[in-house]
């Protein structure tokens, strides 16, 4: 993809202030979007990234912030629902609070954005959502239930929107990242008794040997969101090392 690509499009990323969305937000950027990131805490972003502050479990907030992004760019002909939370545990340790609030964020997040920025994505030419899921939507993992759950909405909730909106000209999609190498798993991997271990061991599982990078999921939302994937609908691009679908033997020294 050249630089320029998406010259003259309004590209909005929630959770764009950090992480994959921070890759996200740059690399559209890079290749002449103007973009709007919507999150929590937007102070330390710089120009040519616009800052939006905005919770997208509450519903006001994320109207508010969408109207701000039209008075200024004009319109939205790209979103990237990247905002989300992680959630740790089997069925029996986590309560009903803390389902409420995963889901809330994860999945209804996405929800509210779509349903706030419609009106202005049926005004483009070019409109595209992208979803992140997870291969957790589709590989058991240990003690991730919660999330799991979300991120398995994530990924109904995109092939429904891209059959209800086909018609008028909306592109859904999503990317499905395994784990990559964010500042939020660093901070999840400080946290264990064993730091290097938990490293190694996430490296070790997927098949590629190592995390995947922001920058590498990065690439696969902007395939989807390009002009160019104009017959790319309901899809759903695995960025996984292999973990989803590859069983490798060890390597033998």
């Amino acid at each position: 993809m050249s630089l320029g690509e998406f010259d003259g499009l309004t590209a909005l990323v929630t959770g764009g202030a950090s992480g994959i969305g921070r890759a996200v937000a740059e690399a559209f950027a890079e290749r002449g979007a103007r973009v709007a990131v919507l999150d929590l805490r937007v102070e330390g972003l710089a120009e040519p990234l616009a800052g939006f502050a905005a919770d997208v479990a509450d519903g006001d907030s994320v109207a508010r912030a969408v109207a701000a992004v039209e008075a200024r760019f004009g319109g939205i002909d790209i979103v990237v629902n990247n905002a989300g939370i992680g959630a740790f545990g089997t069925v029996e340790g986590l309560d009903e609070a803390e389902w409420a609030r995963v889901l809330s964020i994860n999945v209804t997040g996405m929800a509210r954005v779509v349903a706030a920025t419609l009106p202005l994505l049926r005004r483009s030419e070019h409109a595209s959502v992208v979803n992140l899921s997870s291969i957790a939507a589709t590989t058991g993992i240990q003690q991730r239930a919660l999330y799991s759950a979300s991120k398995g909405a994530v990924h109904a909730l995109t092939l429904s929107m891209a059959a209800d909106h086909v018609h008028e000209g909306i592109r859904v999609n999503a990317v499905s990242p395994g784990t990559a190498d964010t500042p939020w798993v660093a901070r999840m991997i400080a946290n264990v008794a064993d730091p290097e271990a938990e490293l190694a061991a996430m490296n070790a599982r997927q098949p590629i040997g190592r995390l995947v990078t922001a920058g590498e999921v990065a690439e696969a939302v902007l395939y989807l969101a390009s002009p160019r994937s104009a017959s790319t609908t309901g899809s759903v691009i695995a960025v996984d090392g292999g973990f989803g679908g590859l069983r490798v033997r060890a390597v033998q020294a």
